[in-house]
């Protein structure tokens, strides 16, 4: 069976919906409100689990009431969370996200200063016994570690190359995928043009680099040409945590598709079903679900 191990952050999403999202300062009514975990690394596993393969979700939380409700509702996901660390006298990591009815959101999250940046205890873990390993670039030194050990075994990498404050030059080295958000491309190449800014990553790495641009589908480049694929069109609801789902799809897809083309039309399908729903996991679909929607668009 299929092994995916996504390392990265996992934080607690609280999520408010608003009819429209403030443009200035005020007092706004939110008319729902839910609480769910969330995180890039930590979502794109639960997509992993729920399409069917196992996964190790590999990162840090602090000992606090919120470290231990993420770990466990990761579990109750199928997601398995033995190697992950509970940092004493740590807090966890946060986000506040405000939705509007089109589905666009704000998020502010707090990145927890208390988990430290140290990886080297991930030599501790066998990545031989994974097939794909996927990291997001919240953990710099957790992704740069586990890249490192997957690529000493053969391991295929996957990175969610999303916004960070660091320069991720060397995470793309190591990638054989890059899938950037559009945000983070323009942050680590400097230019605005999604599709300019795809070839200059791509010197970066001997591997394969690509961009999700929202409704706009998503662009990746293949021996040296550009290629794209449309967005599926949906009734979005929530776009919280598209890009980690497309991320953790794209992985799975990865195992068993014979071209680059249907990896990125499946994770595409899986992250334009996730956004029919509220929230950043409840609407993650199953295989069986994905591949009868995908059929509709033949």
């Amino acid at each position: 069976m299929t092994r995916i191990a996504c390392v990265g952050i996992t934080v607690l999403d609280r999520i408010w919906y608003l009819d429209e999202l403030p443009k200035e300062g005020g007092k706004f009514v939110a008319k729902s409100y839910t609480e769910v975990g969330g995180g890039p690394a930590a979502t794109a596993a639960v997509a992993a689990s729920k399409l069917g393969v196992q996964v190790d979700f590999i990162g840090r939380v602090g000992d606090d009431d919120t470290g231990r409700r993420l770990l466990t509702e990761l579990e109750t996901w199928g997601v398995n969370t033995r190697y992950s660390r509970i940092i004493k006298h740590a807090r966890s990591s946060q986000s506040a996200i405000l939705v509007d009815n089109a589905g666009e959101r704000i998020i502010a999250s707090f990145p927890s200063p208390d988990l430290p940046d140290d990886a080297g205890w991930l030599n501790e873990i066998d990545f031989s016994q994974y097939d794909v390993i996927l990291a997001d670039v919240r953990w710099h030194e957790g992704a740069k570690q586990a890249f490192t050990l997957a690529r000493k075994h053969g391991v295929l990498t996957v990175l969610d190359g999303d916004t960070t404050p660091q320069n991720i030059a060397d995470l793309v080295e190591l990638s054989d995928h890059a899938v950037f958000s559009a945000p983070g491309l323009e942050r680590l190449t400097g230019i605005s043009d999604s599709t300019v800014a795809l070839k200059e990553a791509k010197t970066l790495t001997n591997g394969h680099v690509y961009v999700t641009c929202g409704e706009e589908g998503c662009y990746w480049l293949e021996n040296d040409t550009l290629r794209h694929h449309p967005a599926f069109a949906v009734r979005v609801v929530d776009t919280t945590g598209a890009g980690d789902v497309f991320h953790g799809a794209f992985a799975v897809a990865l195992t068993d598709s014979d071209t680059l083309e249907h990896a990125v039309r499946f994770a595409s399908a899986v992250a334009a079903l996730k956004c029919t729903r509220p929230g950043g996991r409840a609407g993650i679909p199953d295989s069986d679900q994905t591949r009868c929607f995908m059929s509709l668009f033949v």
